[in-house]
């Protein structure tokens, strides 16, 4: 899922992560708001505060995009065994990847509004302004549809100021 990550980055190897979680959400609105308390209580598990505010308003509009751009009709997705929508935050000593999965095909289209002041249409714009990096990629094998993901750089950890 992470290949498209390495483009004009160093290797990321999805099995060095040293954290990883992920929930599953559900097709409403109100997904949004579960999906930021996720990432809240895991960033501080994580002790990563420094990009929260950054973190947590990009995976507000990565679930949004997913939510009422990439899921089908809602008689189609009730016949669906799991939520169609699913967050994912990876964590590097230096990086973290947060990725929304979605059952659809199409890329991301970014709104096109020159108008920074529209309610809607400025969601791969605050992404983009946001994160590091940001892209997307078809899933393959047993997963069907897409992944949105943005990469945000971490500090450097600070070694100690205490010496012996």
């Amino acid at each position: 899922m992470l290949e498209p990550l390495r483009q004009g980055l160093p290797p990321l190897d999805p099995a060095a992560a040293s954290s990883a979680a992920s929930c599953a959400l559900p097709a409403r609105l109100e997904a949004v708001r579960e999906a930021r308390h996720f990432t809240r209580n895991t960033l501080v598990q994580w002790d990563v505060g420094d990009r929260f505010d950054d973190v947590c308003l990009v995976v507000s509009e990565l679930v949004t995009n997913a939510l009422r751009h990439a899921l089908p009709t809602p008689a189609l997705l009730a016949n669906e065994p799991e939520p169609p929508v699913r967050l994912h935050l990876m964590r590097w000593t230096a990086r973290l990847v947060c990725a929304v999965r979605d059952p659809s095909h199409q890329g991301p289209v970014a709104g096109g509004s020159e108008d920074f002041s529209a309610e809607s249409g400025r969601g791969l714009f605050l992404v983009d302004s946001f994160a590091d990096s940001w892209g997307w990629h078809p899933l393959a094998g047993t997963l069907s549809g897409k992944a949105v993901w943005a990469l945000f750089r971490l500090p450097a950890p600070s070694s100690s100021p205490y010496t012996e």
